[in-house]
């Protein structure tokens, strides 16, 4: 009986202990369990956070861009419409020649499209804002049906000046839908250079010529002026009259006679018409013959 209180003792002692024990470890469990859960909470709930800045961001991007393309006022290419683009004579742009290329338009979309024109024109290669020549619009008011084809022709002529230098060239194809919506699209956009022509005369080569021929010219009435002003320089050579001036010369010594003899011979020679003797003897020689 004595052993029996004793184990029947121990029993009480040791089961509040146990389940003190126990209370605890399930407590702890609880409490493990708890934080888990708050942790997994957390972590959804940052993820979630991390989504919405993210999806956040992404529509401030697509305003961003949205408000740029609407402040920028220039439309762009429908997502329904594919273009092409090809040069005849290939990629090279002679100056002062014609440039001819093909525009293709496919319609991928279901409605109509109706192209109303087509442009082109040089830019500024720092700045494509700054136009350096300007080419005429082509009109062209063409409907493309849904799932159809068409081809556009266009030609432009670099200006002369232009050549051996580099540019923008920028080709535009402008057009609509059915619903007035209009689009643009940037056939081509790159940087181009001019080449310069080497056949014939341009004109910078013929200012040229015409520049070394006034100046050959200029030069050879230089020297005219100045061989005709050396002439004039020169003292004039003295020429002898010999005896044609009577004032310098002294006939005082010749007798009378002689001077009248020289004197009417002087008058014959210089009067064309002959003295009466020598008619007379020419008459007689005649009726001797």
């Amino acid at each position: 009986m004595a052993l029996l209180r004793h184990l029947l003792l121990l029993l009480l002692v040791a089961f509040p202990v146990t389940l003190l024990a126990n209370g605890r470890v399930a407590a702890q469990d609880t409490t493990d369990d708890d934080k888990e859960t708050l942790d997994d909470t957390l972590v959804e709930d940052d993820d979630e956070e991390v989504e919405v800045e993210e999806d956040e961001s992404t529509d401030l991007i697509e305003e961003k861009e949205e408000e740029e393309d609407l402040s920028s006022g220039e439309p762009k290419a429908s997502p329904n419409a594919d273009t092409t683009i090809l040069f005849v004579k290939g990629e090279d742009f002679p100056a002062n020649d014609i440039v001819k290329f093909l525009v293709g338009f496919t319609n991928k979309g279901t409605e109509d499209f109706i192209i109303e024109s087509l442009d082109a024109s040089f830019r500024y290669p720092q700045d494509y804002q700054f136009y350096i020549q300007n080419f005429t619009a082509l009109s062209l008011n063409t409907i493309v049906p849904p799932q159809r084809q068409a081809t556009f022709e266009y030609s432009f002529i670099p200006a002369e000046p232009m050549g051996g230098r580099p540019f923008g060239l920028v080709i535009n194809l402008n057009y609509k839908d059915a619903n007035g919506n209009a689009f643009q699209d940037a056939v081509f956009n790159q940087t181009v250079t001019i080449i310069e022509r080497e056949d014939g005369l341009d004109g910078e080569t013929i200012f040229l010529y015409l520049f070394l021929g006034g100046l050959s010219l200029l030069v050879i009435v230089g020297l005219h002026q100045l061989m005709e002003s050396r002439k004039r320089k020169r003292p004039a050579q003295k020429v002898e009259m010999g005896t044609s001036s009577q004032n310098d010369v002294d006939m005082s010594w010749i007798p009378p006679e002689t001077l009248s003899q020289i004197m009417q011979s002087r008058r014959d020679k210089a009067s064309p018409r002959r003295s009466p003797r020598k008619r007379a003897q020419k008459r007689s020689a005649g009726s001797d013959e």
